[in-house]
């Protein structure tokens, strides 16, 4: 009996980071914008479709964000190195510029454009700026343990927000899904405010194409980085599926809209189970073999699923794919803060959430392509072997990332 409490002990989320009153009150803060961030989002589509009623226009919003995230991360990867490391007013100025075109008598459906752009690029300028805050606010061996908590928040809004968003949408209506969305970010600036100043580590260049240059310079021969890149764009190219789920649930699974949405949320409801029985990755060692089993299993596990015609089946290799990625993300974060200076750190952070957010959209062209040449499960079986046979691949070319022992410690 006292070894099972022992093992679930071990098991469930590490909350060590929260003694830390900085961490406790940045993680408060960014659950409630993620939250209401992803309340918000679906505001925007369904409103562009019920202004046009234009699936293809509806598309075109993911163009308008894609520039802004391969771009914007590296310029606010320098500042974050540069400057005080808080930034939220941008994205509570956006939001509030949606709740103004909501409410005029014919909302602009350009002004919805122009402002998912504004948005995912004032996103994506602070978001470096959030993520290198963690080293700065909780020891080194917790490092795992926040990455983990902050999955929680990240992966509860995904499941949770859009169906949230959809409720209140059909209820009080697109303004007051907007205008509770804006009350969140006001919410979560009182609480950021809160922080310390965080001014820069060292001696640092200032903003500029030199510095950003810097970042990737910093990449060259360092293999346990270029692993964690090249091993998660891999997954996410060839493993990631997401544009098929609409012809998945309606063909495959005979299903409705409903089920679209099922399909989406699976993968976060694996990696929130996996968020909350975390606690053992604080205790990972060989983090660069964890990190491309972790990939493995995601596409092996996307490889069982494009032969599913349950619904129940597919959502549980979904679920598991999603936890796998939880597993892989938490690792490959830690590798992150622990293997980079902490004056450069703001722009490999930068460098990999552009990496993060702009494969899977190539993952969404390959897998589509693929699909319209030869057939949905062809694109996903495949993909997912390849994913396997490419995690395989570039672990073996990279020696020193495979071998990667986290007692090795930071730079200095």
């Amino acid at each position: 009996m006292h070894e099972g409490r022992s093992f679930f002990a071990r098991m469930r989320v590490d909350t060590r980071p929260f003694r830390h009153r900085d961490f406790r009150n940045l993680w408060i803060g960014q659950g409630i914008s993620t939250i209401g961030g992803e309340i918000g989002t679906v505001a925007v589509p369904y409103q562009v479709y019920t202004l046009t009623h234009s699936t293809a226009l509806v598309g075109l919003l993911g163009l308008a964000s894609l520039v802004p995230l391969l771009v914007v991360p590296l310029i606010g990867g320098a500042i974050a190195d540069a400057l005080d490391r808080r930034t939220e007013t941008g994205m509570a100025l956006v939001t509030a510029l949606f709740l103004a075109n909501s409410l005029l008598p014919h909302p602009q459906v350009w002004a919805l454009f122009a402002l998912q752009s504004l948005a995912v690029a004032v996103f994506s300028l602070g978001r470096p700026a959030m993520s290198s805050l963690t080293p700065r606010l909780v020891p080194e061996e917790e490092y795992a343990a926040a990455s983990a908590l902050s999955s929680v928040y990240g992966s509860l809004a995904a499941v949770g927000g859009p169906a949230l968003g959809g409720v209140l949408i059909a209820t009080a209506g697109v303004p007051w899904t907007f205008g509770i969305d804006l009350v969140t970010y006001a919410a979560s600036f009182v609480v950021i405010w809160l922080l310390p100043k965080m001014a820069p580590v060292g001696e640092v260049d200032r903003p500029s194409v030199r510095s950003i240059i810097d970042g990737f310079r910093f990449l060259k021969g360092n293999q346990p980085l270029i692993g964690i890149f090249l091993v998660d764009s891999n997954a996410m190219v060839f493993g990631m599926p997401s544009a098929l789920f609409p012809a998945i649930a309606l063909h495959s699974l005979h299903g409705n809209a409903a089920t679209v949405g099922y399909l989406y949320a699976a993968p976060y409801a694996g990696a929130l189970a996996g968020s909350l029985f975390s606690g053992w990755t604080s205790r990972v060692r060989k983090m660069g073999l964890a990190v491309t089993i972790s990939a493995c299993l995601w596409g092996a596990s996307i490889a069982v699923f494009g032969f599913m015609t349950s619904l129940w089946a597919a959502l549980f290799f979904l679920a598991l794919a999603g936890g796998a990625d939880f597993v892989s993300a938490v690792l490959r974060d830690t590798m992150l803060m622990r293997a980079t200076p902490a004056h450069l750190l703001g722009r490999l952070q930068g460098i990999e959430f552009a990496q993060v957010a702009g494969a899977p959209n190539l993952g969404d062209l390959e897998a589509g392509v693929l699909a319209s040449l030869t057939s949905l499960r062809f694109s996903i079986a495949s993909g997912g072997i390849l994913c396997v046979a490419g995690c395989v691949i570039s672990a073996l070319a990279l020696p020193k990332f495979l071998r990667y022992d986290s007692r090795a410690g930071s730079p200095a």
